[in-house]
């Protein structure tokens, strides 16, 4: 008696389909886009925000404030009025001794060159002048 023999079948492959993750993807697609078009109907609550009844504008600036600008010349602006820089210190020195608290404000045109606003810096300091503050905004020649 010889045994049976069964015979089975080859197996197939996995295969992967494309076209229903094709569908899926379109889907999850659309989804989004149309979930992104409704966001622009949201509808926003209005606030009424307080209003300043008078407009002040920016405060003067401090009497005790010192401006000094460097051009891109050389040139020194000591609030405004042009002068030499080797009589800068002297002028330092003679308001150092009218201000009662004595600040100072360094600033320069979009050209100025660095060399002069350290020797500033230095005159500043010599003059034992502890509140110097550098403005981070370009203004034109002698404002």
């Amino acid at each position: 008696m010889e045994g049976t023999r069964i015979q089975l079948r080859p197996r197939k492959k996995a295969r992967i389909e494309i076209i229903p993750l094709i569908d899926v993807i379109f889907f999850l697609l659309a989804t989004f886009v149309l979930f992104t078009l409704s966001l622009n109907r949201i509808q926003s609550v209005d606030v009424n925000l307080p209003v300043s009844s008078q407009n002040p504008g920016p405060p003067p600036p401090p009497k005790d404030m010192l401006t000094i600008q460097i051009s891109d010349q050389g040139n020194l602006y000591f609030n405004r009025e042009l002068i030499d820089i080797d009589e800068f210190a002297a002028r330092l020195d003679q308001w150092k001794q009218q201000a009662q608290d004595p600040r100072v404000l360094v600033a320069g045109d979009e050209k100025a060159k660095w060399g002069v606003t350290v020797k500033v810096l230095d005159e500043v300091r010599n003059a034992q002048i502890k509140k110097v503050s550098m403005e981070t905004r370009t203004r034109q020649t002698g404002r």
